[in-house]
């Protein structure tokens, strides 16, 4: 990943040329620290970026899910067509966040990340013209791949940001992602108030839009450690690696429950709920992501990530039996607010445990778990689509009970092998010194 060299104001950068008039030399005491603080700026001002970005792609991720009856009454389409939605936001993100994610180390991160912010704000403000729902989906491909451009790099950089922070940082960063997520909804409700769904396209690429200006006059960013790049096989041993199969084996069956959520709940909630409170349930479990991923972040660093994720999801499995099989009226809300304060944490978590383990290679980690992430995404809503459409939203809600009980499987199984590990390591300490 490109660093302070790619601008040259980089602190490891050459000293200034001596002064040969005989005047006293310059500090480097002086120059270094006025350096390190210049850095130290220029670090904060891209991660306030980065979050307002995450921000934004969180709200057009959730307005996609709210503005999705809104859609099938105004290109009057049917539900199956209804279920391509989210599968088309994945199609592009899937492929480009393995290439460029894949390449962290050698590509000049700021070049990449304003571009992609630039197009993905000409994408959405394309979905918000379109004249029908072909060319609607066409525009949702073309801001997928953006936002995988942009995704790629945001995470790795973080993470060489504050390398002994990824837990905390991580869940934060996920945190501002679910402060938009919950605003996307609400933009929906006010944008329909206003005349049309088109107003929150057109509104948030023009945030976007300003974001991308914000990363093009940026600075280089200056790392604290560095990316290191991958070969071929060199990410198939990375693949290999317990921690690494974990995270993708994990994420795989949790982010699918969250897609399945984003994006069908709204539509559950329907026939669960009093008339007018439908849409709040969405809102109402993104909001609670914003205190579940900030107290992740906080207990990442006690009681360490397999053990809190072990409590998180034990708890997940009897919250979501509850809320989906026994609950009725208004106390379904309440557990939808549970459920949403419990997930949250599970993908930064995963993501922070994970990236431990290889920091030198966070660009292609998050990479795979985007794209793994992707396919669940987009594919369980899919699904849903066809259970919904032969059965009912309920029993497609009740099926997301399987992957969230696989999630607890696969992360007892992680913690179970990390003990052996940590015993091993220890035993062959014991006998190297005795």
């Amino acid at each position: 990943m490109s660093g302070p060299a790619a601008d040259g104001e980089g602190a490891d950068g050459p000293p200034p040329s001596g002064d040969t008039g005989g005047g006293a030399p310059p500090s480097d005491d002086t120059d270094g620290d006025g350096s390190a603080a210049a850095d130290a700026r220029n670090r904060r001002l891209w991660t306030v970026a980065i979050f307002l970005m995450m921000a934004c792609t969180g709200a057009v991720m959730q307005v996609r899910g709210a503005v999705l009856p809104t859609l099938g009454g105004y290109f009057t389409v049917p539900e199956w067509q209804l279920g391509l939605v989210a599968p088309a936001g994945t199609a592009g993100y899937l492929l480009v966040i393995l290439v460029v994610g894949s390449s962290a180390g050698r590509v000049d991160a700021r070049r990449f990340i304003a571009g992609g912010a630039f197009l993905t704000a000409g994408a959405l403000i394309a979905m918000g013209l379109a004249p029908s729902f072909p060319v609607f989906l066409g525009a949702l491909v073309v801001q997928g791949a953006a936002v995988g451009v942009f995704r790629a790099l945001d995470r790795p950089l973080l993470s060489h940001f504050y390398p002994n922070q990824r837990g905390r940082v991580y869940n934060r960063y996920d945190a501002t992602w679910a402060v938009g997520a919950a605003l996307g909804p609400l933009a929906v409700v006010l944008a329909l108030r206003a005349g049309s769904w088109r107003l929150v396209y057109g509104a948030v690429g023009v945030g976007v839009l300003a974001l991308a200006v914000v990363f093009r006059s940026l600075r280089a960013p200056a790392v604290e450690s560095n990316e290191e790049p991958l070969t071929r096989a060199g990410l198939a041993e990375l693949v290999r690696r317990p921690e690494v199969l974990a995270l993708l084996a994990a994420l795989f069956f949790v982010t699918g429950v969250e897609g399945g959520l984003f994006t069908w709940l709204p539509y559950y909630a329907r026939a669960e709920l009093p008339a007018g409170w439908a849409e709040l349930t969405l809102t109402a479990m993104l909001v609670a992501y914003i205190p579940g991923r900030f107290a992740c972040g906080a207990l990442t660093d006690r009681l360490g990530p397999l053990t809190l994720l072990m409590g998180v999801l034990g708890l997940l499995v009897p919250a979501f039996a509850f809320t989906f099989f026994v609950a009725e009226g208004p106390v379904v809300l309440a557990g939808v607010v549970v459920i949403g304060l419990l997930v949250s944490g599970v993908f930064p978590t995963m993501m922070a445990y994970a990236t431990d383990a290889v920091p030198e290679h966070s660009g292609p980690v998050n990479a795979l778990a985007s794209a793994v992430s992707s396919i669940s995404v987009g594919g369980v809503p899919a699904l849903m689509g066809v259970v919904v459409g032969g059965a009912d939203a309920a029993t497609a809600m009740r099926l997301l009970l399987v992957p969230v009980v696989a999630a607890l499987g696969v992360v007892s199984l992680a913690r179970v092998a990390e003990g052996r590990r940590l015993a091993s390591e220890t035993g062959g300490s014991t006998a190297v010194d005795d």
